[in-house]
């Protein structure tokens, strides 16, 4: 008698979907978090656009080196698949252990707490929830996030497209704000700084956090209907979008706000919006910002637990986490346990009293170090296997694979620098994942 073999990934989605992944996977926190952060450190309304702009052509460079990857190599696991052809399967399951317990995880809950922390601004919970309720309502939204994903991939991504919608109103409207005050002839609300700020360095780790996540998108590539240019299309067409979303933010920012301004606003959107339209406007921004933090977390509970369920493929096939459900489209244990490590953050996060900034800490570090390996993949992956075929391939190789890996290399750097303890923590994180895999290698030998 033949044995069934395991449902797998059906190629039923288009580039609308990768696209709306693509998208809510980078628009969210950062624009609204990290713009003034980024301000505090460069002090010029130049260099701050060129930082933008940077940030946005050295993503589309990295979008590149993932479509050539993506379309010669389709999995659901997406860069871990690429990085586990690369470098073998210990730092393929290294970086999905990573992905699991830091950087999908991490970044879910500094959403979580972006949605409480504006949510607060609008409705004063502390009466009923006292000085937890940010961490409450991360919390509850995880859950809830949760069992809508675990109805099955069409309902959340189609959740996603609506809420990537609102996102870009939300954009669009800081720009037409910005505009209305230009017609009136109003001059911004703060004049510049006298000595501006020259930190590259620690700009650049804010500007690249904003734009992090796009290389998510990968993980759809087994899942596309046009497996050679849908992913590459859903790439660049979503990283061009939210490029032009995000330099159209910050200039808005900036003539309304002022440089100085928006290095002193702990809430920039909605600031710019009450003085130019008034209270109500600023309260429709603050829904806005929640609606984003709620879409990325929504995208990341799309495409992390296909990481997580492809590395325990790999690994043990009969683990719970290396379970595809056919009927829902989902690998639902890896959902569930990637929301349960995401609730534990939340609490770790509140226990520090860090909330967003923790999470920064925690996991900007080892996102960085990842990412400049997978850059470098790309020339690895052409001298090992010369032979697959690349229906996609990155222009003027291997300077733009070499510009990403670089550019990558001194985020990390920087991040490092910055965070300091939160490396650490990062590095400990690794070190269980490495002694796990040495643990599950040892016994394998044993048996």
């Amino acid at each position: 008698m033949t044995a069934t073999p395991p449902a797998q990934p059906e190629r039923r989605l288009d580039v609308r979907h990768a696209g709306a992944l693509c998208v809510g996977m980078v628009i969210g926190a950062g624009i609204f978090k990290t713009s003034p952060m980024a301000a505090q450190a460069l002090g010029d309304p130049v260099q701050l656009l060129l930082a933008w702009g940077l940030g946005g052509v050295l993503s589309l460079v990295g979008g590149l080196c993932f479509a050539e990857l993506a379309a010669a190599f389709p999995d659901t696991g997406g860069d871990y698949h690429f990085l586990r052809r690369a470098y073998g399967h210990r730092l393929g399951f290294l970086f999905a252990w990573s992905r699991f317990a830091v950087i999908h995880t991490g970044s879910m809950a500094l959403l979580g707490f972006v949605f409480g922390d504006y949510l607060a601004q609008v409705v004063n919970l502390t009466p009923w929830l006292g000085p937890h309720a940010s961490a409450l309502l991360a919390g509850g939204l995880i859950v809830a996030l949760t069992g809508l994903n675990l109805m099955g991939v069409r309902v959340g991504l189609g959740t996603q497209l609506g809420l990537s919608a609102a996102v870009l109103l939300g954009l669009v409207l800081l720009g037409l704000g910005a505009g209305a005050q230009v017609l009136a002839g109003q001059p911004p609300a703060t004049p510049p700084p006298a000595v501006p700020g020259t930190d590259w360095g620690l700009a650049l780790v804010f500007v690249f956090l904003a734009y992090g996540g796009w290389s998510d998108a990968a993980t759809l590539s087994a899942e596309m209907r046009d497996p050679e240019r849908g992913i590459r299309r859903a790439l660049l067409l979503g990283l061009a979008l939210v490029m032009a979303l995000y330099l159209l933010a910050n200039w808005a920012y900036l003539r309304v706000l002022g440089v100085s301004g928006l290095a002193a606003s702990g809430a920039p959107a909605a600031e710019l919006m009450r003085v130019v339209f008034g209270r109500g406007a600023e309260l429709l921004m603050v829904g806005v910002v929640t609606l984003t933090a709620l879409s990325v977390m929504n995208a990341l509970l799309i495409a992390g637990p296909r990481t997580t369920y492809a590395a325990a493929r790999d690994l043990a096939a009969e683990w719970h986490l290396a379970r595809w459900n056919h009927a829902r489209g989902t690998p639902t244990g890896a959902v569930v346990a990637t929301a349960g490590v995401a609730l534990g953050l939340v609490a770790f996060g509140d226990l520090t009293r860090g909330g967003f900034s923790t999470m920064v800490d925690y996991l900007s570090p080892v996102y960085w170090f990842f990412m400049t390996l997978s850059g470098l993949a790309v020339i690895v992956l052409r001298l090992r296997e010369p032979e697959a075929p690349r229906p996609v391939r990155v222009p003027l190789y291997p300077w733009l694979p070499l510009l990403f890996a670089a550019s990558s290399a001194y985020v990390l750097w920087s991040s490092v620098v910055y965070v300091k303890a939160g490396a650490v923590v990062g590095l400990a994180v690794l070190t269980v994942g490495a002694a796990l895999l040495w643990g599950h290698g040892r016994r394998r030998r044993l048996s």
